[in-house]
Protein backbone atom coordinates (compact mmCIF):
# COMPACT_ATOMS: atom_id res chain seq x y z
CA UNK A 1 0.00 0.00 0.00
CA UNK A 2 1.08 3.41 -0.69
CA UNK A 3 1.90 5.31 2.29
CA UNK A 4 3.22 8.51 0.52
CA UNK A 5 1.84 11.84 1.90
CA UNK A 6 -0.26 13.10 -0.64
CA UNK A 7 0.85 16.66 -0.58
CA UNK A 8 4.23 15.07 -1.06
CA UNK A 9 2.78 13.21 -4.14
CA UNK A 10 1.56 15.71 -5.41
CA UNK A 11 4.44 18.12 -5.43
CA UNK A 12 6.86 14.97 -6.93
CA UNK A 13 4.24 14.25 -9.64
CA UNK A 14 4.64 17.89 -11.03
CA UNK A 15 7.91 18.35 -10.35
CA UNK A 16 9.18 15.33 -12.15
CA UNK A 17 6.39 16.02 -14.95
CA UNK A 18 7.90 19.17 -15.46
CA UNK A 19 11.04 18.79 -15.21
CA UNK A 20 10.88 16.01 -17.84
CA UNK A 21 9.20 18.64 -20.41
CA UNK A 22 11.91 21.15 -20.08
CA UNK A 23 15.14 18.57 -20.08
CA UNK A 24 12.84 17.19 -23.86
CA UNK A 25 12.57 21.13 -24.69
CA UNK A 26 16.20 21.92 -23.99
CA UNK A 27 18.26 18.61 -24.00
CA UNK A 28 16.00 16.66 -25.82
CA UNK A 29 13.88 13.31 -25.37
CA UNK A 30 16.34 10.58 -23.98
CA UNK A 31 17.51 13.48 -21.20
CA UNK A 32 13.98 13.94 -19.86
CA UNK A 33 12.79 9.90 -20.53
CA UNK A 34 13.75 9.12 -16.81
CA UNK A 35 11.90 12.38 -14.90
CA UNK A 36 8.75 11.88 -17.77
CA UNK A 37 8.80 8.22 -16.57
CA UNK A 38 9.37 8.78 -12.78
CA UNK A 39 6.37 11.50 -13.44
CA UNK A 40 3.99 8.94 -15.10
CA UNK A 41 4.32 6.26 -12.49
CA UNK A 42 3.71 9.04 -9.36
CA UNK A 43 0.65 10.31 -11.12
CA UNK A 44 -0.64 7.20 -11.88
CA UNK A 45 0.00 6.16 -8.04
CA UNK A 46 -2.36 9.79 -7.65
CA UNK A 47 -4.79 8.92 -9.97
CA UNK A 48 -5.72 4.94 -8.48
CA UNK A 49 -4.96 5.52 -4.75
CA UNK A 50 -5.58 8.77 -4.47
CA UNK A 51 -5.67 10.77 -0.70
CA UNK A 52 -7.38 7.82 0.85
CA UNK A 53 -4.35 6.39 3.10
CA UNK A 54 -4.05 10.11 4.04
CA UNK A 55 -6.87 10.38 5.63
CA UNK A 56 -6.52 7.43 6.90
CA UNK A 57 -4.84 8.44 9.91
CA UNK A 58 -6.80 11.55 10.71
CA UNK A 59 -10.14 8.88 10.62
CA UNK A 60 -8.66 7.10 13.45
CA UNK A 61 -7.75 9.90 15.15
CA UNK A 62 -11.23 11.14 15.13
CA UNK A 63 -10.03 14.19 12.88
CA UNK A 64 -12.91 14.13 10.70
CA UNK A 65 -12.55 17.84 9.04
CA UNK A 66 -9.06 16.97 8.05
CA UNK A 67 -9.73 13.97 7.00
CA UNK A 68 -12.30 15.30 4.87
CA UNK A 69 -9.70 17.94 2.99
CA UNK A 70 -7.49 15.55 2.29
CA UNK A 71 -10.24 13.44 0.79
CA UNK A 72 -11.08 16.03 -1.31
CA UNK A 73 -7.76 15.99 -2.56
CA UNK A 74 -8.74 12.89 -4.44
CA UNK A 75 -8.67 14.01 -8.49
CA UNK A 76 -11.75 11.07 -9.39
CA UNK A 77 -13.35 9.11 -7.12
CA UNK A 78 -14.47 7.00 -9.56
CA UNK A 79 -11.45 6.67 -11.05
CA UNK A 80 -9.61 4.76 -8.00
CA UNK A 81 -9.12 1.03 -7.22
CA UNK A 82 -11.55 -0.69 -6.62
CA UNK A 83 -10.23 -1.21 -2.96
CA UNK A 84 -9.22 2.47 -2.44
CA UNK A 85 -12.53 3.27 -3.88
CA UNK A 86 -14.62 1.21 -0.92
CA UNK A 87 -12.46 2.86 1.46
CA UNK A 88 -12.82 6.09 0.08
CA UNK A 89 -16.40 6.15 0.61
CA UNK A 90 -16.31 4.34 3.94
CA UNK A 91 -14.44 7.30 5.20
CA UNK A 92 -16.44 9.64 3.36
CA UNK A 93 -19.49 8.02 5.20
CA UNK A 94 -17.73 8.40 8.79
CA UNK A 95 -17.65 11.65 7.72
CA UNK A 96 -21.21 12.64 7.17
CA UNK A 97 -22.50 10.56 10.20
CA UNK A 98 -20.18 12.68 12.32
CA UNK A 99 -21.84 15.53 10.83
CA UNK A 100 -24.94 14.23 11.91
CA UNK A 101 -25.77 13.59 8.01
CA UNK A 102 -27.58 10.61 8.35
CA UNK A 103 -28.81 10.04 4.77
CA UNK A 104 -25.54 10.41 3.07
CA UNK A 105 -23.77 8.42 5.26
CA UNK A 106 -25.94 6.16 4.54
CA UNK A 107 -25.87 6.22 0.71
CA UNK A 108 -22.04 6.49 0.90
CA UNK A 109 -21.86 3.05 3.06
CA UNK A 110 -24.28 1.39 0.36
CA UNK A 111 -21.62 2.44 -2.67
CA UNK A 112 -19.09 0.97 -0.47
CA UNK A 113 -20.84 -2.38 0.79
CA UNK A 114 -21.61 -2.68 -3.13
CA UNK A 115 -17.74 -2.94 -3.69
CA UNK A 116 -15.16 -5.70 -3.81
CA UNK A 117 -14.07 -5.65 0.29
CA UNK A 118 -10.79 -7.02 1.27
CA UNK A 119 -12.68 -9.11 3.96
CA UNK A 120 -15.37 -9.80 6.38
CA UNK A 121 -14.30 -7.08 8.99
CA UNK A 122 -14.63 -4.24 6.82
CA UNK A 123 -17.92 -5.64 5.35
CA UNK A 124 -19.46 -6.38 8.68
CA UNK A 125 -18.56 -3.47 10.07
CA UNK A 126 -20.33 -1.29 7.11
CA UNK A 127 -23.33 -3.49 7.83
CA UNK A 128 -23.23 -2.72 11.22
CA UNK A 129 -23.49 1.22 10.77
CA UNK A 130 -26.29 0.77 8.55
CA UNK A 131 -27.91 -1.46 11.00
CA UNK A 132 -27.40 1.68 13.19
CA UNK A 133 -28.60 4.44 10.99
CA UNK A 134 -31.46 2.37 10.35
CA UNK A 135 -32.56 1.92 14.35
CA UNK A 136 -31.72 6.00 14.55
CA UNK A 137 -34.53 6.53 11.84
CA UNK A 138 -36.72 3.79 13.48
CA UNK A 139 -36.64 1.77 10.68
CA UNK A 140 -36.24 -1.88 12.83
CA UNK A 141 -37.22 -3.84 10.34
CA UNK A 142 -34.15 -3.22 7.88
CA UNK A 143 -31.90 -2.44 10.80
CA UNK A 144 -32.28 -6.44 12.01
CA UNK A 145 -32.07 -7.46 7.97
CA UNK A 146 -29.04 -5.91 8.35
CA UNK A 147 -27.26 -7.74 11.69
CA UNK A 148 -28.66 -10.63 10.22
CA UNK A 149 -26.23 -10.36 7.22
CA UNK A 150 -23.49 -9.36 9.57
CA UNK A 151 -24.00 -12.21 11.71
CA UNK A 152 -23.11 -14.50 8.76
CA UNK A 153 -19.83 -13.38 8.10
CA UNK A 154 -16.59 -14.75 8.98
CA UNK A 155 -15.80 -11.89 11.21
CA UNK A 156 -12.09 -12.06 13.24
CA UNK A 157 -11.77 -8.68 14.84
CA UNK A 158 -13.25 -9.03 18.39
CA UNK A 159 -13.77 -5.12 17.99
CA UNK A 160 -16.46 -5.78 15.42
CA UNK A 161 -17.53 -8.91 17.21
CA UNK A 162 -18.08 -6.91 20.38
CA UNK A 163 -19.96 -4.23 18.53
CA UNK A 164 -22.15 -6.68 16.83
CA UNK A 165 -23.63 -8.24 19.86
CA UNK A 166 -23.84 -4.60 21.54
CA UNK A 167 -25.75 -3.28 18.56
CA UNK A 168 -27.92 -6.83 17.89
CA UNK A 169 -29.05 -6.23 21.64
CA UNK A 170 -29.87 -2.81 21.31
CA UNK A 171 -32.15 -3.15 17.93
CA UNK A 172 -33.66 -6.04 19.62
CA UNK A 173 -34.95 -3.69 22.66
CA UNK A 174 -35.41 -0.63 20.82
CA UNK A 175 -37.87 -3.19 18.46
CA UNK A 176 -39.51 -4.51 21.25
CA UNK A 177 -40.14 -1.57 23.04
CA UNK A 178 -41.82 -0.26 20.09
CA UNK A 179 -44.00 -3.00 19.39
CA UNK A 180 -45.26 -2.17 23.65
CA UNK A 181 -45.75 0.94 22.37
CA UNK A 182 -48.26 -0.55 20.11
CA UNK A 183 -50.00 -2.21 22.41
CA UNK A 184 -50.53 0.74 24.72
CA UNK A 185 -50.02 0.26 28.59
CA UNK A 186 -50.48 -3.27 29.11
CA UNK A 187 -47.72 -4.21 26.82
CA UNK A 188 -45.39 -1.45 28.13
CA UNK A 189 -46.31 -3.36 31.49
CA UNK A 190 -44.91 -6.87 29.98
CA UNK A 191 -41.94 -4.76 28.75
CA UNK A 192 -41.17 -3.98 32.39
CA UNK A 193 -42.06 -7.26 33.80
CA UNK A 194 -40.14 -8.90 31.26
CA UNK A 195 -42.55 -10.61 29.00
CA UNK A 196 -44.07 -12.10 31.75
CA UNK A 197 -47.94 -10.89 33.13
CA UNK A 198 -48.53 -11.49 36.76
CA UNK A 199 -51.16 -14.07 37.19
CA UNK A 200 -54.02 -12.51 40.10
CA UNK A 201 -54.69 -14.68 42.49
CA UNK A 202 -58.27 -15.49 43.38
CA UNK A 203 -59.99 -14.00 45.80
CA UNK A 204 -60.15 -15.22 49.40
CA UNK A 205 -63.92 -16.18 50.24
Amino acid sequence: MINLNIYVLIALTVLFLIGGILSAIFFGFWWAFPFLLVGIILLAVYIFFGSVNSAAKHIQNEEFDEADEKLNLTWKPDWLYVTQRAFYYIMKGSIAMHRKDMKGAEELFDKALAMDLPSDNEKGMLLLQLANINGSKGKWRAAKNYMREAKKLKITQEAIKAQLLQVEKAVNQSGQIKAARGMGKEGMSMMSQGGKSKRRRPKSR
